[in-house]
């Protein structure tokens, strides 16, 4: 005999248990997409959690603290950073600082609030920001020395240069975009030229 006809049965939901990093790695996600409407320091670990879909609680079996978790999260937003502005090696030496310069201004750009806040926010005087900022400006100083073939000696003006470079871009991206007079591949050749002419004063 047939079997009445009717709404079936639904599917149990079958989760995935995640190992503890890729767990880490997940929360860590969360909490960078969530920084992008607002401050490092306004970050609700209620949310985080839930949105992973553990509680309060087992998300600090992963980050022993708070600022534990606050931490992973600004060091992979350096990761990050680094990441969208490496260097093509297959271009010449001067395209590949150009290309790491333009990359940098359009990250500041796409994500100009988060950059404040992350970098320049109320949390600068955590020791775990500082090291982020001043790792991303050493690695992004290699970059350059390694790039160019520059000596030792030109090592603190290139790291200076890139103050410069990073100033300019806030600015240019503080300017709406339908208001702007140059392109971000403008401003990367600017600050190219600015290198050149520091480097000749040495």
């Amino acid at each position: 005999m047939a079997q009445p006809s009717g709404p079936s049965a639904p599917t149990p939901v079958r989760r995935t248990r995640l190992t503890h990093d890729d767990r880490r790695r997940q929360l860590v996600g969360i909490g960078l997409a969530k920084l992008v409407d607002k401050p490092l320091w306004d970050l609700s670990i209620d949310e985080v959690a839930a949105e992973a879909g553990i509680s309060r609680g087992l998300l600090f079996h992963y980050f022993a603290t708070k600022r534990d978790f606050y931490v992973a999260c600004i060091q992979a937003a350096g990761r990050r950073i680094l990441r969208n502005t490496a260097p093509d090696p297959a271009r010449p030496p001067r395209e590949q600082v150009l290309g790491m310069v333009q990359a940098l201004v359009e990250q500041i750009d796409r994500r100009r609030a988060f950059y404040l806040s992350l970098l320049h926010g109320t949390g600068t005087a955590d020791v775990s920001l500082v090291e982020v900022y001043d790792g991303i400006w050493a690695e992004s100083t290699a970059r350059v020395m390694t790039a160019l073939d520059l000596p030792a000696a030109q090592h603190d003006v290139v790291h200076a240069w890139w103050a410069y470079v990073e100033d300019r871009a806030l600015s240019w991206s503080a300017v709406a975009a339908d208001r702007r007079t140059s392109s971000s591949a403008d401003l990367a050749r600017h600050c190219l030229a600015a290198l050149d002419a520091l480097l000749a004063t040495e």
